[in-house]
C-alpha cells in the first residue's frame, strides 16, 4: 500500500496518520485469515550433573562455557525446538550466583569455586535463549544432596558442612532430609530466589523426591532395600502430635513442599510456568496391565494428586519405553496420564533420545518419532521433551535431521495456558517492505502485555509459511519470492506465555 497524498494543512496531516495507523492494524479476517498458528511444546532436557550436556567437562574456561551453551541453543532453534530446561542445582548446589547454596563442582571442577573470568552461567544461558526466541525453563533437584561416587569433596559453604543436621547418608548419596521442615524450607527459598532474580520461563522438578531406593551393600544378596535413614525427623513429627503413617507422612512432606513451590511462583511471577517430571508409571496397574516400579510406596511422591490438584502448569511423565514395551505400552501410560489431567494443566512427556543407536538396548530413530505422532493424535497431550540434548547435538542415527526435516519442519509456539488468564499482547503495527527476493518488517508492540515473539505468517498464491521471530526493535528479514512475490503478510504478537494477539495484515510497498 502507498499513500501519495500531500497534506496542505495539519487537520490533513492528522487524517493521514490516522489513515497509516488504521491501515497498518487491520485484523486478519475471512480470506485474508492466515491458518492457525502450530503450538507445540518442544524442548530437550540439559543435565549438568555428571556433565552429562554441559559443561562437557567441569573446569573449562568462562570462554568455553559460553560456546558450548552457544552451540546447544543455536542447535534448539536449528531444529524448531522452543524451550531449552537447564540443569541448574544438582546436588544442595548452584549453576548460578546464588548466595544460598555453593558453586557446583561440576562447572568449576571445585564446589563452592566461581567461574574465571567470572560471569553468571544462569544470566548468560536466559539471555542467550531469548534473543534465539526460545524460553528457558530452570531445573532444580529438591533434595540431593551429594551424587554417588563423585570425587570432588563437599566446600566448607555447603549445606551438608553448615546443616549437617538437615542431611543424611543413603547409599553413597547424601539427601536433604524431606521430613526436616527446614529442610523443606532451605529448598523452597532456593527456588523462589531465582524466580524473583532471574528471568526465567519455568521452574522444573524431575523424579528424584525421596531417593530411589538400593539394596543394602552390607548383605547385597539378600535383595533388602534400604529404608532412608529419617528416623529423627519421624520421631520428631510423632512427638508434635502427628498422626499419619510413616509412608503416608513422606508422602505429606512432598505434597506440602510441590503446592508451596506452585503457590509460592504464582504470587511471585504467575506467567512463569511449574513443570514436574515424575517416573512415567503413576503405579503398577495403572493403566490395567502395567507393572514395574512402584513411585508412590518407593519415592513417596503421589504424582497423581498434584496432576489433579492443579499444583504445577506442566506435567512431563518420563516415557522412556517403547510403543510396544509389554508392561509399559506408551500409548496407553501416555491416555492414562491425559485421563487423570482433572485440571486440564498440559501434559508434554519425556523421550529418550539419548536410546538412540545405544547397544542392546537402541532405540531406533522411528521408534521416537512415532512417539511424536503419538502424542500429536492424543488430544490432551501438546509437546515433548527430549533426553537429552547430548543426543540431539549428535544427531544419532540422524534423528535430530529427521525431526527438522519431517515433525519439526516449520515452528511451533508453546501452547497457552488459560488457567492463568495471562492478557495477550495487543495488536502490533508496522509495514512491509518488499525487494530483491527479501521482505522487511517493521514491526512495533501494542498495548498490552510485552511480546516475546513476532510470528510472521506470509502467503505465496495459496501456500503460507510461519516464522518466529524474537520481539527486538529492529527490523525483520524474511525470505521472498522473486517469481511468486508476497501476496500477503500478517504478524502475530505473542506473549512469553504463549498468549498471542489476532493476527494483522502489514501494508505491502514495493
Amino acid at each position: 500500500m502507498q499513500l501519495s497524498l500531500k497534506p496542505t494543512s495539519r487537520l490533513a496531516l492528522l487524517a493521514l496518520l490516522t489513515l497509516i495507523g488504521s491501515a497498518a492494524t487491520t485484523t486478519a479476517s475471512g480470506a485474508d485469515q492466515p491458518p492457525p498458528l502450530p503450538r507445540e511444546f518442544r524442548a530437550a532436557w540439559v543435565a549438568t550433573v555428571a556433565n552429562i550436556d554441559w559443561p562437557s567437562k567441569p573446569g573449562l574456561s568462562t570462554e568455553v562455557q559460553k560456546r558450548e551453551a552457544i552451540a546447544i541453543l543455536d542447535r534448539a532453534r536449528d531444529m524448531n525446538l522452543n524451550a531449552i530446561v537447564l540443569q541448574i542445582r544438582t546436588s544442595a548446589d548452584a549453576l548460578y550466583d546464588s548466595k544460598l547454596e555453593t558453586w557446583s563442582a561440576f562447572l568449576t571442577g571445585e564446589q563452592g569455586k566461581r567461574p574465571s573470568p567470572y560471569y553468571d552461567p544462569l544470566q548468560f544461558w536466559i539471555e542467550e535463549a531469548h534473543q534465539r526466541g526460545l524460553q528457558l525453563h530452570a531445573w532444580f533437584n529438591p533434595f540431593r544432596a551429594r551424587l554417588q561416587g563423585v570425587k570432588y569433596k563437599e566446600s566448607a559453604d555447603h549445606i551438608s558442612k553448615t546443616r549437617p543436621d538437615l542431611t543424611k547418608e543413603y547409599g553413597g548419596f547424601l539427601w536433604l532430609d524431606p521430613g526436616e521442615p527446614e529442610a523443606r524450607e532451605h529448598t523452597l527459598r532456593v527456588f523462589m530466589d531465582v524466580v524473583k532474580r532471574y528471568d526465567v520461563d519455568g521452574i522444573h522438578v524431575d523424579d528424584y523426591f525421596y531417593p530411589y531406593p538400593i539394596i543394602d551393600p552390607a548383605n547385597p544378596k539378600s535383595n533388602k532395600e534400604l529404608d532412608f535413614p529419617d528416623d529423627a525427623s519421624w520421631k520428631k513429627y510423632q512427638d508434635s502430635g502427628g498422626k499419619l503413617e510413616r509412608g503416608d507422612w513422606r508422602r505429606d512432606n512432598m505434597n506440602q513442599l510441590i503446592e508451596r513451590i506452585y503457590q509460592g511462583i504464582k504470587a511471585e511471577k504467575p506467567s512463569v510456568l511449574f513443570g514436574i517430571s515424575p517416573f512415567g508409571v503413576p503405579r503398577p496397574g495403572q493403566p490395567k496391565g502395567v507393572v514395574g516400579f512402584d513411585q508412590y510406596e518407593k519415592l513417596y511422591a503421589d504424582t497423581v494428586l498434584w496432576l489433579n490438584k492443579g499444583w504445577c502448569d506442566y506435567f512431563a511423565p518420563q516415557l522412556y519405553w517403547k510403543i510396544d514395551a509389554p508392561g509399559q505400552p506408551f500409548r496407553p501410560l501416555l491416555n492414562h496420564w491425559v485421563q487423570e489431567n482433572k485440571s486440564k494443566r498440559h501434559i508434554w512427556p519425556g523421550l529418550t533420545s539419548s536410546r538412540i543407536g545405544n547397544g542392546e538396548r537402541s532405540y531406533a530413530p522411528e521408534e521416537l518419532l512415532g512417539q511424536v505422532e503419538i502424542i500429536r493424535q492424543t488430544p490432551g497431550a501438546t509437546g515433548e521433551i527430549f533426553f537429552s540434548m547430548r543426543s540431539l547435538m549428535e544427531n544419532k542415527r540422524d534423528f535430530s535431521d529427521s525431526l527438522k526435516k519431517g515433525l519439526y519442519h516449520e515452528p511451533a509456539l508453546i501452547p497457552a495456558s488459560p488457567w492463568l488468564q495471562l492478557p495477550a499482547p495487543g495488536l502490533p503495527q508496522g509495514e512491509a517492505h518488499a525487494g530483491k527476493g527479501k521482505l522487511e518488517l517493521t514491526v512495533q508492540a501494542g498495548p498490552g502485555a510485552p511480546p516475546f515473539l513476532w510470528a510472521v505468517s506470509v502467503r505465496h498464491g495459496e501456500h503460507w509459511t510461519v516464522s518466529l521471530h524474537p520481539a527486538t526493535n529492529g527490523p525483520l528479514v524474511v525470505a521472498d519470492d522473486a517469481k511468486e512475490p508476497a501476496a500477503q503478510v500478517a504478524v502475530t504478537a505473542v506473549s512469553r506465555a504463549g498468549d498471542a494477539s489476532d493476527p494483522v495484515v502489514l501494508p505491502i510497498s514495493r
